[in-house]
């Protein structure tokens, strides 16, 4: 796992790493994960893959996800977003 010191810290590093997260956990090829890839529809996702990439992201970038938060994260880009507007300038 990464620490959010080595962490990527620009939107491209960011979704690099969300991108190998998803491929690896979901057995998806990552050619097909994009920003507008829909976690649900488009990759297959349940409740607890998105729970494991939440975590995934809290711990890698020591940011705090609240559950109404989450619900609002539906696309890959969603998550790379949330990840850029919580990192500190």
């Amino acid at each position: 796992m990464t620490t959010s010191q080595e962490a990527p810290r620009t939107r491209e590093g960011i979704l690099d790493l969300v991108r190998d997260h998803l491929s690896a956990e979901l057995e998806v090829d990552r050619a097909r994960i994009d920003d507008g890839s829909r976690f649900r529809e488009d990759l297959d996702a349940d409740s607890l893959d998105l729970y494991e990439l939440v975590m995934e992201l809290q711990d890698t970038y020591a940011i705090k996800v609240s559950e109404e938060e989450a619900v609002e994260i539906r696309t890959v880009g969603d998550a790379v977003d949330f990840v850029v507007a919580k990192l500190p300038s």
